[in-house]
């Protein structure tokens, strides 16, 4: 493997462990990176973001974090020093191109009428194909200048929360374009920098689109910089489970969702008559488990009626929850965050317009906190419209990726960190690890038919639990179930724990893949 040519596009997290993996393995891949920077999203975040995932649960299996990091959540500052560490530690750093941008990517060697027909994915269910075709990638640098380079296999390591802002529609005359202010995304917020976003909030009426994470720890921003003299107000479409602590009552709810007891409550994909009748005999306990713990969490939002419409188990199933800012709900009491709750929006001269109130939201700065087109990201890369056509699905699918990495129907290339998890860096990791054991040639893919048999039953999954929020291929609830199937690709005992007792009730987390080889 160490002729051929790999090319990682993105050094976030998923890019850097592809990269440490390859390496490994005698590959020596090109990591192209558009930032001057790694870490992706952790190299710009506002400096009040912290993790949503517990330290222990959010880390590598072989470079645990360094003593001198404490905190539970760490913040953005720390977790991009991490993973910087980790570049380093590994050998990734020498192998990341800054400041180039990969513009475009045309698969050639090989017709798209052939491809198309492929039985086998890439003609043979092997990483490089039948060698013939190869992928011709458009850079360019931070100049602009152009160039082209060769692969035999590109990883895309886009990220989910980048590049595409997911910008509201409106009707003519009721957008940003009838606004006297300012108007920007999270996004945009975000590449400014602490000092120049503060002189941007200081003295300003702000009003955010959104109440999720990038919404919140804006808010908590300007919050601090305003005060209620200038109070922040959120303009909130969906409420949200929005917590301050994975425990509730005093109870690890990990232990109610994040271990092999919990995943028995829940219908699985390929699942056989006896897990069914399980999952489905256990149904009540799961809606008592959701119960036990909404009864902690809502105490706070009961005050402001922010208690959500869905469950918590949906939540976790859409991966639609957030752990909540420092003094978040202080914040509300004292009325430096103020909250409008509307399921509609629109613009006028003066600010925003929301349900039920006969005002606007008087304002200078509106900020949209209101996500990604993380699809969007795929489909740009190719220059080809059959690929384009096909690489995330119609609206009314998840995005077609086998084992959440591959395309059964695009050859030679791999997709990391589009689906979620509740520990997006630990399932990179055995991803990363799963891939470059598929590269290095440790197994078979299964035919182009099989795979889009498996990814219509995870669809299902999705649909059932997740329901419009489907698109965000959520495997937190099942995160052992999957790796189960990613370790036996790779040949390796899926069972991590000592003893039945163990094994079923205890939280499986990065600890438990220290020592997995694949054979």
């Amino acid at each position: 493997m160490e002729r051929k040519r790999v090319a990682i596009i993105g050094a976030g997290v998923n890019g850097l462990t592809a990269c440490k993996h390859l390496l490994e393995r005698g590959c020596r891949p090109a990591v192209f990176e558009a930032d001057n920077l790694l870490g992706g999203v952790w190299a710009r975040a506002p400096d009040c973001t912290s993790l949503q995932s517990e330290r222990p649960m959010y880390q590598f299996s072989d470079f645990p974090w360094p003593e001198s990091v404490t905190e539970v959540f760490p913040d953005r500052r720390q977790v991009a020093d991490y993973l910087d560490a980790y570049a380093r530690r590994f050998g990734v750093l020498d192998c990341v191109r800054f400041g180039r941008r990969v513009v475009g990517m045309e698969y050639v060697g090989v017709g798209e009428e052939e491809v198309a027909a492929w039985e086998e994915w890439a003609g043979c269910g092997e990483a490089f194909g039948s060698g013939e075709g190869e992928w011709r990638l458009t850079v360019a640098d931070a100049e602009g200048n152009m160039e082209t380079h060769v692969a035999d296999f590109v990883v895309l390591c886009l990220g989910r929360f980048s590049g595409v802002p997911n910008i509201p529609t409106f009707p003519p005359g009721k957008g940003p374009e009838a606004f006297d202010g300012e108007v920007i995304h999270t996004m945009d917020y975000a590449k400014m920098g602490t000092k120049k976003a503060n002189e941007m909030l200081k003295g300003k009426r702000v009003t955010i689109i959104g109440y999720l994470k990038s919404a919140l720890d804006v808010a908590a921003e300007c919050a601090d910089v305003n005060g209620i003299e200038h109070p922040c107000t959120m303009v909130v479409r969906t409420k949200h489970w929005i917590i301050p602590s994975y425990y509730a009552w005093g109870f690890p709810i990990s232990n109610l969702y994040l271990n092999r007891f919990s995943e028995f409550l829940v219908h699985k994909p390929g699942e056989g008559f006896l897990l069914c009748l399980l999952a489905t005999i256990l149904t009540p306990l799961r809606w008592l488990f959701s119960i036990f713990a909404e009864s902690y969490y809502s105490i706070p939002m009961k005050k402001h009626d922010m208690v959500p419409d869905h469950s918590l188990f949906e939540a976790l199933a859409t991966c639609l929850i957030a752990i909540t800012p420092k003094d978040h709900y202080k914040r509300l009491d004292e009325g430096s965050i103020v909250l409008k709750k509307s399921k509609t929006f629109s613009f006028c001269k003066e600010g925003v317009l929301v349900e039920c109130e006969s005002s606007p939201i008087k304002s200078d700065v509106v900020i949209f906190g209101t996500g990604f087109k993380g699809d969007q990201k795929i489909k740009n890369m190719f220059t080809s419209e059959y690929f384009q056509s096909i690489a995330v699905g119609p609206t009314s699918s998840t995005v077609p990726l086998y084992r959440e990495c591959i395309h059964p129907k695009i050859p030679q290339l791999a997709v990391l960190g589009y689906s979620e998890s509740l520990s997006n860096l630990y399932t990179a990791e055995l991803r990363a690890k799963w891939l470059a054991h598929f590269i290095d040639g440790g197994f078979r893919l299964p035919s182009v038919k099989a795979m889009q048999s498996d990814i219509l039953e995870w669809e299902k999954f999705m649909k059932r639990y997740s329901r419009v929020y489907f698109r965000r291929s959520c495997i937190g609830l099942l995160h052992i179930w999957y790796n189960d199937q990613l370790c036996q690709d790779m040949g390796c005992n899926p069972r991590r724990k000592n003893g039945i007792f163990a094994e079923l009730f205890d939280v499986y987390g990065p600890h438990d893949y220290v020592n997995l080889h694949p054979k």
